[in-house]
């Protein structure tokens, strides 16, 4: 076998799967194995895709994964930095780093994700790409369910779909909201502008949005920290809530946590929202 084919994603993915020990993914020990190593089932289960998904992929049949995809299968068979790197350059992405966008929640912002419970929550990539949601957030803000929230782009949302200022009016107008938006995601530039997945988003959203273009080009940079908004729910009315972020050490993900000061008719709106939430997260019985 040549280095060239050692080299191949498929070959990586069954190398690191026959030779990972199921008891360390959790998985039984008890039953007869044919082949050491886990199963392309299991490591399908534990990545969240298909087993014919691990199929295609170690047959080459399929050798452009997504980067969310790869992240997880790293994560699943619980690869060094080394490794992940290796991964990411076989499947044609950039590994993660500095000049890259992180598409993987960091264990600091699950551990922080896990334990603030009951106020709005969601995780963005540099480039605003929603990596997480609870079901808070996206009861306030109208959007679909976590799972099919995931994936979407807030630039993408605000400049092409306008969706943003409809669902919200942030205080001192929308304008304030879009060159906030704008200016941290000019900051990003300076360490993520090489990585083509955001130089795309950018190059896309300029061309389809003379206002994202122009505030763009006026060069405006600063990390967005804190915005104050008017959420227009359709039950629960009006209620004006904080937003803040915070940004992860060693990542460049930020975490966006919605509250409002307690004791006032925002928290009452808030607590009712929260009570609505809870009652239809129950099975009917």
């Amino acid at each position: 076998m040549s280095s060239s084919e050692i080299q191949t994603l498929g070959s990586l993915l069954r190398t690191w799967r026959e030779r990972m020990d199921p008891k360390d993914a959790g998985m039984a020990a008890g039953g007869r194995r044919r082949a050491k190593g886990l199963r392309r089932e299991e490591l399908a289960a534990l990545a969240g895709v298909s087993a014919d998904y691990i199929v295609r992929l170690e047959q080459g049949r399929f050798r452009t994964p997504s980067a969310q995809v790869v992240t997880a299968l790293a994560r699943a068979l619980r690869l060094s930095d080394s490794e992940t790197e290796l991964l990411f350059r076989a499947a044609n992405h950039l590994p993660p780093g500095p000049g890259t966008v992180s598409v993987e929640v960091p264990d600091a912002a699950r551990r922080i994700v896990s334990r603030i419970t009951g106020q709005p929550l969601a995780v963005f990539t540099a480039d605003w790409t929603l990596l997480y949601a609870n079901r808070l957030l996206c009861a306030l803000f109208d959007l679909p369910s976590p799972a099919e929230a995931v994936g979407s782009n807030l630039v993408e949302r605000t400049f092409i779909e306008g969706a943003s200022s409809l669902i919200a009016t942030p205080h001192g107008g929308g304008e304030v909201f879009e060159r906030a938006l704008v200016a941290d995601l000019r900051l990003s530039a300076s360490d993520l502008g090489d990585d083509p997945a955001f130089q795309t988003l950018v190059a896309s959203v300029r061309a389809r949005s003379p206002r994202f273009a122009a505030l763009w080009d006026e060069g405006s940079a600063a990390p967005h920290s804190a915005m104050v908004k008017t959420v227009h729910h359709p039950v629960v009315g009006d209620l004006t809530i904080d937003c803040d972020t915070l940004m992860v050490t060693g990542s460049n993900v930020r975490i966006i946590v919605c509250s409002a000061p307690p004791g006032g008719p925002d928290a009452e709106k808030l607590d009712a929202l929260r009570a609505l939430v809870a009652e239809t997260a129950v099975p009917a019985s």
